[in-house]
């Protein structure tokens, strides 16, 4: 596998580390990492696209990739920056901004809980007769409004995968005025200079896109509920459901799989489409910049977008223990979830991982900001092994470089400390 691009000599164990996945995997991807506010990795390499009839296309600097979850970091971003701006506060009920929410005992539900996959509005499966609507906003706003929670909204917290996408969308839309699509582009990635991140692809740009391929079983497949059929069979699953306990396949199922979704994710249709939650179309260069600004109190390069409370806000532990549905501690922040490593988690960083591999996260203890696309892979809904042993040597390098930098500025400040006293 052919791998480009380039990295500062402190970040070669990431270089080493991205070399390796793609001379073991199918397809292509890329990585980049900033630090201290510096871009440190910005590498890409494999295929973006090959067929039995056509020579292979190499993965180029520009190319974009579908990253399914991690563009519900961008769209919890937008929220953020209304809320920054004093345009909506994440105590005030989603009624407030969309009165039409209003139904079915959701008066009560607020934005926080949004943000925290605490509305009890996880379920897709029973929403929507098949995923092809889910090309339709205004379709599925309407049904989610119409929806009852599974829960007391704010009493549990059970992963919201495709319904979140409609749900910050629409509040965005309502409070800003103009389609989320719309504000992510004008509003972040115009100011930041992120070319290659956007809500659905516009035609101009779907030379650049990696075409995605199936995912690999045993881990999650595209055809979930048929191989859960398989494994444990019908009864069995409904048996396994009514125990106590924390596994439920079903509620698994229907957060995650509608009718047909493969036949959506995988078509044309999906890049007209503004999927909020899933069909964000990124570069791993924009993503990391994105996430440099909030490893840098929302700021970089003289760009503020938010300010460093609300940084902190959006950083900030909602709820421990396991999630009902991916059954999985994921320690939700507003909008973002932990950040996990092939070595552990990684203490006060936040981010978005997605089906498939990608993910892009930020510590703002260090300063540091990891981001990885591709287009072939496999592994759960908030990623796979790639992005965590990607994480783990970002991490080393970075806190290598601030030992190295320490060891430095202790040794320029003590031949001053000495001469000071030989003068006394």
């Amino acid at each position: 596998m052919t791998v480009e691009g380039g990295h500062d000599d402190a970040f070669h164990e990431v270089a080493s580390v991205f070399r390796r996945q793609m001379a073991r995997t199918t397809g292509g991807g890329a990585v980049a990492v900033y630090h201290r506010g510096r871009s440190v990795v910005d590498m890409w390499g494999g295929v973006r696209d090959e067929t039995d009839d056509a020579e292979p296309l190499p993965w180029e600097r520009d190319t974009v990739a579908m990253c399914f979850s991690t563009t519900k970091g961008v769209a919890s971003t937008a929220v953020h920056m209304l809320a920054d701006r004093g345009l909506l506060s994440y105590d005030d009920p989603v009624a407030a901004h969309w009165p039409e929410f209003a139904q079915e005992g959701k008066e009560v539900v607020t934005v926080r809980h949004v943000l925290t996959h605490s509305a009890g509005l996880h379920r897709i499966r029973s929403l929507v007769s098949g995923a092809d609507r889910m090309l339709d906003w205004d379709h599925m706003v309407d049904a989610l409004a119409a929806a009852r929670p599974a829960y007391r909204p704010g009493t549990r917290h059970g992963y919201h995968a495709l319904t979140y996408g409609w749900l910050a969308g629409e509040i965005v839309r309502r409070v800003s005025g103009v389609p989320i699509a719309e504000f992510v582009r004008a509003e972040l990635a115009d100011p930041l200079g992120l070319d290659g991140l956007t809500l659905g692809l516009p035609s101009t740009e779907r030379h650049r896109v990696a075409p995605l391929a199936p995912m690999g079983y045993p881990r999650i497949p595209w055809r979930p509920v048929r191989h859960v059929e398989k494994a444990v069979g019908k009864q069995l699953g409904k048996v396994v459901s009514a125990l106590p306990g924390p596994l439920n396949t079903r509620r698994m199922v229907n957060a995650l799989v509608p009718r047909g979704v493969e036949d959506v994710f995988l078509g044309a249709d999906i890049m007209d489409a503004s999927m909020p939650a899933a069909n964000g179309f990124f570069t791993a260069r924009s993503l990391a910049r994105l996430y440099a600004a909030l490893s840098g109190g929302g700021e970089l390069d003289g760009v503020r977008i938010l300010s460093e409370d609300t940084v902190r806000a959006a950083s900030t532990v909602h709820g421990r223990g396991l999630d009902l549905v991916l059954v999985l501690p994921m320690d939700w922040r507003l909008g973002f979830h932990r950040v996990f490593t092939s070595r552990g988690t990684v203490g006060g960083a936040f981010g978005h991982f997605g089906f498939g591999g990608s993910g892009a996260w930020a510590d703002p203890e260090r300063d540091l900001a990891v981001a990885f696309v591709c287009n072939r892979g496999s592994g759960t809904p908030i990623g796979d092994l790639r992005i965590g042993e990607i994480g783990h040597a970002a991490v080393r390098a970075a806190d290598r470089a601030d030992r190295d930098l320490r060891s430095r500025d202790r040794t320029t400040a003590a031949p001053s400390r000495a001469r000071h006293t030989s003068r006394r």
